[in-house]
C-alpha cells in the first residue's frame, strides 16, 4: 500500500451502492495508522462519512479520528473560496458571488460546479493552500459514482480547453496537470461481485484511459460472501433430504449461500479477467450497520490486501 499512500490525492469512486464511502474510510484510517494527516473529502453533501463516524461534517475541517479529518465539500462555498482567492477581497466576493448576473452565468456555465468542486479537493492536497487551513498528507475523496465521477474528472481539462487565457483557465490547467499526475493523483474503484457492477467497473477503467488518460490504481471489490464448502461438503449437504423441519431448512440456507458465494467469486475471476488494474477484495460484514470496529476491521484487510 505504501506507493498509493505516498501520493498527495486519492479520488475513490465506484458504482452507486458499491461502498465507496466505506472504502475511502477504511484507506484514510489505515493512513493515518501510519502516520499521515489525512483528510475525507466528500462531495455533493453526501454527509455519509460522518454518519460513519457519528459527527456532524461540515464544508470546514472535523476531526473523526486521531489523524483523521473530514470535509464536506459544498460547491456554493467552495465558489466563494475561489472568487476571493482570485479577487483577493472577501467583501468583492461577497458582492460579485451574491449578484443575480453572477448567478445566472454561473448557472448556466455546464460543469462548473464541478470544477469548484475539484479545485476544492485539489487545494487540499497542496502543501500550501490557497484558501487557508490546515495542511494535509493526503486527502482521499469520497467521489461521486462512476458517471458522475467521470464527469468531475473531466471538468477541469474541459475548462481549460475552452478558457484557454485568464484565472479560470490557469487554475483549471494546473488541477487538470494535478489529476493526470500518477505520482500525485490515484484512483481506487469500488465494486460489488456482481454482474453489472463488474461490467460499470471495467468500463469506467476503460472511459477513464481513454479519455483522460488515466489509470485505475486498485478496484476493491466490496462484501465478498466467504465460500465455506468444498464440493463433497456440498455434495454431502445436497443428500441430506431427509430430517426435520429445520435440519431441512439450515441445509437449504447452507446451499443458497454457498451458490451465492460461488457467483460472487465467479465475477471476481471475471474482474480479474478483464480489468487492467489489480483487484482486491473485503468481505462481507453481517451487521445492518457498520460500527468503529467494523471500519477498523476493514480498513486492516484493505492495508493487508493493496
Amino acid at each position: 500500500m505504501a506507493p498509493l499512500l505516498d501520493k498527495r490525492l486519492i479520488l475513490v469512486t465506484g458504482k452507486g451502492g458499491a461502498g465507496k464511502t466505506t472504502v475511502a474510510a477504511a484507506l484514510g484510517l489505515a493512513a493515518a495508522r501510519r502516520g499521515k494527516r489525512v483528510v475525507l473529502c466528500e462531495v455533493a453533501e453526501q454527509k455519509r462519512l460522518g454518519a460513519l463516524f457519528a459527527v456532524d461534517t461540515e464544508h470546514a475541517e472535523t476531526e473523526l479520528a486521531p489523524g483523521l479529518f473530514a470535509v464536506s465539500v459544498d460547491p456554493e462555498q467552495a465558489k466563494q473560496e475561489w472568487l476571493r482567492y482570485q479577487l483577493k477581497s472577501r467583501t468583492l466576493a461577497g458582492v460579485l458571488g451574491g449578484s443575480r448576473l453572477f448567478q445566472y452565468l454561473t448557472a448556466a456555465a455546464p460543469g462548473l460546479s464541478e470544477l469548484v468542486t475539484m479545485g476544492k479537493v485539489w487545494d487540499l492536497a497542496q502543501l500550501e493552500r490557497r484558501t487557508g487551513g490546515s495542511v494535509f498528507d493526503l486527502a482521499i475523496v469520497d467521489a461521486p459514482a462512476t458517471g458522475h465521477g467521470l464527469a468531475m474528472l473531466r471538468a477541469p481539462s474541459t475548462f481549460a480547453a475552452v478558457a484557454r487565457v485568464g484565472p479560470v483557465g490557469r487554475q483549471a490547467e494546473k488541477i487538470d496537470r494535478s489529476l493526470r499526475d500518477p505520482a500525485h493523483t490515484g484512483v481506487l474503484t469500488a465494486a460489488l461481485p456482481e454482474e453489472m457492477p463488474v461490467n460499470e467497473t471495467v468500463e469506467f477503467e476503460r472511459a477513464l484511459r481513454r479519455e483522460l488518460g488515466m489509470a485505475i490504481d486498485a478496484i476493491v471489490v466490496n462484501a465478498l460472501h466467504p465460500e465455506r464448502f468444498k464440493r463433497p461438503d456440498v455434495e454431502r449437504l445436497e443428500g441430506l433430504s431427509a430430517g426435520s423441519t429445520v435440519t431441512r431448512a439450515a441445509v437449504g440456507a447452507a446451499i443458497s449461500e454457498h451458490r451465492r458465494a460461488r457467483g460472487e467469486h465467479a465475477q471476481v475471476r471475471r474482474l480479474r479477467r478483464a480489468a487492467g488494474a489489480p483487484v482486491v477484495t473485503l468481505p462481507r460484514i453481517f451487521e445492518p450497520e457498520l460500527d468503529r470496529d467494523d471500519l477498523e476491521r476493514l480498513s486492516a484487510e484493505l492495508e493487508r490486501r493493496l
